[in-house]
């Protein structure tokens, strides 16, 4: 009985079989390649291992993908809906992770048409651009320690309209009430400015100014959680 033979479609027996040598060969040097950029992605700060692990496997599973529909293109366009559905994942990504994500796929699928020296080549050039963009901070916002968020609670009887609009002006250069909200059933209000201080170095006494309106309740500071970083 000839080996060969298993690996044969059950629906199209007459359809080209990839040689199984070749088959391995591409599946090993994409697990390479998605090693190559779980490394680079490890290398630019904080992630999880499951990303990680996620990032070392896809190229080799696009690859197989891309391998076994090569020349049927119905069954390429399905395929590439499928891959897009990767964006709509239940947690929502960050720029970094979505880029990382396609890199990883396209990688796979240059491997998949069986252009080894190119995958390696395409990946290996995308890490290495990767590593110098985040670590060198390219893209970086300027003075970005100046946007803060402030989150002031207040009793229910204090009329916040303007009660810390004098001091706001004093020590940011913009302010912006983002959110009210009612906490402690409904005994207190949380109020959430954005803001851009004037001088980071004085937030303590920014807080201290505060506390005193606030009759020293809880007051947080943190920087600007943003939609823009997720795509």
């Amino acid at each position: 009985m000839n080996i060969a033979k298993i690996f044969n479609g059950i629906f199209d027996p007459t359809a080209a079989v990839i040689d199984i040598t070749d088959f391995i060969i591409c599946m090993a040097v994409s697990v390479i390649i998605g090693l190559i950029i779980a490394g680079a992605y490890m290398l630019t700060g904080k992630y999880t291992k499951s990303f990680v692990v996620t990032l070392a496997l896809l190229p080799c599973v696009v690859c197989v993908v891309i391998m076994m529909v090569n020349g049927n293109v119905g069954a390429g366009v399905a395929v590439a809906g499928a891959f897009s559905l990767v964006r709509f994942r239940s947690v929502p990504g960050t720029a970094k992770e979505i880029c990382t994500l396609f890199l990883a796929m396209t990688s796979g699928l240059i491997a998949g048409m069986g252009y080894l020296a190119y995958a390696v080549l395409f990946t290996v050039l995308l890490g290495i651009f990767f590593i110098i963009f985040n670590v060198s901070g390219f893209g970086a916002v300027k003075g970005g320690n100046r946007y803060k968020s402030i989150r002031i609670t207040i009793p229910e009887d204090l009329d916040y309209t303007d009660i810390f609009a004098e001091i706001l002006a004093e020590y940011t250069l913009s302010y912006e009430l983002s959110m009210v909200k009612t906490t402690n059933m409904g005994s207190m209000f949380r109020l959430t400015y954005d803001v851009v201080l004037r001088d980071p170095a004085k937030e303590k006494q920014l807080i201290d100014e505060l506390r005193c309106r606030n009759g020293n309740l809880e007051i947080q500071i943190s920087n600007q959680i943003t939609v823009n970083e997720n795509l």
